[in-house]
Order: C-alpha cells, then structure tokens, then sequence
C-alpha cells in the first residue's frame, strides 16, 4: 500500500500579500482593541459613579502622555473599524467589487480613518 501525498492549503507563504487581506487582518484587529478601549470608557465611567476624588485619579492617568497615547489609539481604532464597515456595507449592495475598486476602497479606509481621527482630536482635544 503506498502513501500518497496529500495536497496541502495555500497558506501566507503562497498568497501574495494585497492591501484588502491586511485591511481584513486589521478591520478584526481593531474589532479586538475596541473592546479594550471600552474598558477605558467603563473605568471612567465607574470612577465618575464612585465620586470626585476617583474621578480625578482616572483623569489623571487618561491625561498623561501615555493615556493621551493609548485614547488616541483608542479613537482611531473607533474610526478604522466604523469605515471598514461602511467599506462592507457598500459591498453588501454588490457595488466596488472590481479589483482596481477593491484597492481603492481599501487605500480610501485607511486615509479616511487616519484623517477623521486627527480631525476630531484637532476639534475636540487640541483645541478646547
């Protein structure tokens, strides 16, 4: 009886890399890290139920360089996934389905997500 190879699934090795498989890596990833940051939003929340003094440790923390880092991250993670979801939305009506359009929509979440995000930090944390 003689053992006959098995064919074997493609896997990262053989695809090439295109900008849709990472927005689809990052669309989950930043799925993950939303709920990390609404953790951030429970803990404020929960120091605001508790009083003042707890109130303003938390503030304190979220204030700093690093917490200012982490909500900035936070935010964008918001932003990213919500347009990577109007991306599959628009997709869900069977438009933008062409390859060039695939990239482009892509590309369009990435710029947008990094764009809305500085915009509402420049209107909502630099400026007031």
């Amino acid at each position: 009886m003689t053992v006959r190879a098995r064919p074997t699934s493609p896997h990262l090795q053989i695809y090439r890399w295109t900008v849709t498989m990472a927005m689809s890596i990052l669309h989950r990833m930043t799925g993950i890290a939303n709920y990390a940051g609404m953790a951030l939003l429970a803990v404020w929340l929960v120091a605001a139920a508790i009083g003042q003094d707890a109130l303003t440790q938390v503030n304190y923390i979220y204030g700093s360089w690093f917490g200012q880092l982490v909500l900035f991250g936070f935010t964008w993670s918001l932003v990213h996934h919500m347009c990577g979801g109007l991306r599959h939305f628009v997709w869900d009506f069977a438009v933008m389905m062409e390859p060039g359009q695939r990239e482009r929509m892509a590309w369009a979440t990435i710029i947008a997500s990094v764009i809305l995000t500085l915009l509402i930090w420049t209107v909502f944390v630099w400026m007031a």
